[in-house]
């Protein structure tokens, strides 16, 4: 029979109002419809790894996460987590608001569910970022490597490094972080350094939005795998709109 984790809950804080995705500005968000600057998908998520974590710390050693973005979260929302274990031992996961509306969701097992890659390359970053467009986003293509110390042990401080891949490979301009796979290796220590390697997987339009998809592994200290991902985002938005 499943059982119930018990709820965390959590003001949200907007992480990133003054970052390089305006996506995360009040202003900007406006301009597509949002009531305020978007509260980054790896704040959330970080939120969501918090009961998963508390049931077991080992997760982060071994377990793995498919979690997908489904509605805003602005800034002061209070965030409802449930975590429910499943028969199987995976856990169900969301994000909600007080009404019970989704915001997030996502399935967590205590076990990885990808191989681990090749070993990756090590790729300079462009001198001068290229626009993020149809034509530059190549499936399959490499991009550069980040290189990083790990000032935080936060699991979204994990994640965060997908997200630099795109910002330090693409000249990007409001932008969404749609969903994240995520398999964990080995646990990440802080001070460690962390090489971000990482290559295009995909690359499509839906509904007048442009996403890529990026396959991301994490290296600790260049010999040890902590982290793979493979991370999507709406790199374009559609057309702006007038606020409600």
């Amino acid at each position: 029979m499943s059982r119930a984790l018990p709820l965390y809950s959590v003001h949200a804080v907007n992480t990133a109002p003054d970052s390089e995705n305006k996506i995360h500005d009040d202003r900007v968000a406006a301009e597509y419809g949002f009531r305020g600057g978007l509260v980054p998908g790896v704040t959330i998520y970080g939120y969501m790894t918090v009961p998963i974590v508390e049931l077991a710390p080992r997760w982060l050693e071994h377990g793995s996460i498919q979690v997908r973005f489904v509605q805003p979260v602005y800034d002061g929302d209070v965030v409802i987590v449930r975590g429910l274990v499943n028969d199987d031992g995976s856990i169900r996961v969301t994000a909600e608001r007080e009404d019970g509306a989704v915001f997030a969701n996502g399935t967590a097992s205590l076990n990885r569910t990808a191989e681990p890659p090749a070993g990756p390359e090590l790729i300079a970053l462009p001198v001068e970022r290229p626009e993020a467009t149809r034509e530059t986003i190549v499936s399959g293509a490499p991009l550069g490597t980040v290189t990083d110390r790990l000032d935080a042990l936060e699991p979204r401080r994990l994640l965060q490094f997908s997200n630099e891949v795109l910002v330090r490979n693409f000249k990007l301009g409001p932008w969404i972080h749609v969903s994240s796979e995520v398999n964990n290796w080995s646990a990440a220590q802080s001070g460690e350094e962390i090489r971000a390697h990482a290559r295009v997987h995909d690359c499509f339009h839906r509904k007048g939005h442009e996403f890529i998809v990026a396959d991301v592994a994490l290296i600790a200290n260049r010999r040890r795998l902590v982290q793979t991902v493979r991370h999507t985002a709406i790199y374009r938005i559609a057309n702006a709109r007038t606020p409600n």
